[in-house]
């Protein structure tokens, strides 16, 4: 078994890759895996192995349509992380979401095609559906997507779908909640705070922090991806989520807790521009259809992910050090 991971030096295609390697997913633990990446500011090397007898590590943009009809031959399946995924970004520059999520899912799935790859999952996320007051979404709930980097990831759905149902390709997508744990970029909330809180600087909680999300330990996400790509049906869209919706402010103060802070630490900031209320997933489908339940306790996980971000300080501050660079060029 040889798998493709596109996005696999970003935060989840970097743990699904080490995952994998690590013989963690039944019937794969021999598999080769290539990842490709494009190595913005958000992928970082340092998330794999530096060495692995069955990895392959090439630097590389899903845009090019050469580089994948070059790479993809002898593989026998595609994860697809890669993406533009900050919303704060795309609400200041759009064009970086548009070119890597509609046309770099669009390029890979034209060179799938073309190379005869036998099985394929797209990885998107719950907020292609916008916001809900209250309930669940299902599946089959609209697409309305309300920020740039939603509308990106709703178009790469539609794409997709659209190679599936014109083309016949194996292809699944799944939707996810928000994620959480080790190697998180610390431009998301989770990592911001508590990194921030390291260097005693400010909390910038976005608006009265009533903002509710779903909350997934990207363990859970990963095992979740790993039982569309072996059993899911082609044509078919999966939400994973957490069961655990918890507003900003809940988190904060978690994290304030955690990381032995108070709320004098917070500073509110005006919110982000058509901030979604709420996301909630029912995941009802990939439980009944593969077995699919969340493992990691969301207490449990936090405290554990605010542990490695306090062991791990070289990580982070190189990540935000990159990223600064990054901002200046």
């Amino acid at each position: 078994m040889k798998i493709l991971v596109t996005g696999g030096a970003g935060f989840i295609g970097s743990h699904y890759t080490r995952t994998l390697l690590d013989g963690g997913y039944p019937g794969y633990e021999d598999a080769h895996v290539t990842v490709l990446d494009k190595m913005t500011y958000a992928g970082n090397r340092d998330n794999l192995p530096a060495a692995h007898e069955r990895l392959t590590f090439v630097q590389g943009d899903v845009c090019d349509l050469d580089l994948l009809l070059d790479l993809l031959p002898g593989h026998d399946a595609v994860v697809h992380f890669a993406a533009e995924s900050h919303v704060d970004r795309s609400v200041a520059s759009a064009a970086d979401f548009v070119l890597t999520n509609v046309g770099g899912t669009q390029t890979l799935l034209e060179a799938c095609l073309r190379t005869g790859i036998a099985r394929i999952v797209h990885v998107s996320t719950d907020e292609v559906y916008g916001t809900i007051d209250e309930g669940s979404w299902t599946e089959q709930w609209p697409l309305r997507p309300n920020s740039p980097y939603a509308a990106s990831k709703a178009s790469a759905d539609l794409i997709a779908r659209s190679y599936w149902r014109t083309h016949g390709l194996d292809l699944s997508i799944t939707r996810c909640s928000n994620n959480y744990g080790p190697y998180q970029h610390p431009e998301k909330l989770i990592p911001l705070f508590v990194t921030n809180l390291l260097e005693g600087t400010p909390l910038p909680l976005y608006g009265d922090g009533r903002n509710i999300r779903e909350w997934l330990h990207v363990d859970d996400h990963c095992r979740a991806v790993q039982l569309v790509l072996a059993g899911g049906r082609a044509g078919e869209v999966y939400n994973v989520g957490g069961g655990n919706e918890q507003t900003n402010r809940d988190i904060t103060e978690r994290l304030l807790g955690l990381c032995d802070a108070d709320w004098s630490q917070v500073r509110h900031v005006a919110d982000r521009k058509g901030h979604d209320l709420r996301y909630s997933l029912d995941e009802s489908k990939i439980r009944d259809e593969l077995g699919y339940a969340p493992r990691v306790d969301f207490a449990r996980g936090l405290a554990e992910t605010v542990a490695w971000y306090q062991d791990n300080p070289y990580w982070w501050k190189a990540a935000k050090d990159r990223t600064a660079r990054t901002a200046r060029t």
